[in-house]
């Protein structure tokens, strides 16, 4: 088999503050939603803008920085990896859910306008 790679590069802008709880032991685990946009043009020529929504965990001391530093608006980018979870529901159904294990984040400095 040839080599497989489960990597994903994503800039956007954090939909809220990073959601920051302690698990099993001293472990911490942040989670929050990242707004991706894309724009394009349709078929009549006209541009379309579209936001799509990714779910973003970061483990130990990522988590921390991203305590610290993602707020509701700050852009950023990840590198990390997709990883699918299923769980049964209260009514009994199997849902699924896609995230990405963030492993690296950097921040865009905000330049000052004059």
């Amino acid at each position: 088999m040839e080599n497989v790679v489960n990597k994903v590069v994503l800039s956007g802008c954090a939909g809220s503050d990073a959601e920051v709880k302690a698990v099993s032991g001293n472990q911490k685990l942040a989670r929050v939603n990242m707004a991706v946009n894309e724009s394009y043009r349709n078929g009549a020529g006209e541009e379309v803008k579209k936001t799509q929504w990714v779910s973003l965990t970061f483990w130990g001391a990522k988590a921390d920085i991203a305590e610290l530093k993602i707020k509701k608006g700050t852009r950023f980018t990840i590198e990390g990896r997709l990883q699918n979870n299923n769980y049964e529901a209260k009514d009994g159904t199997k849902r699924y859910t896609t995230e990405i294990v963030v492993d690296q984040v950097t921040f865009k400095e905000v330049e000052a306008e004059a």
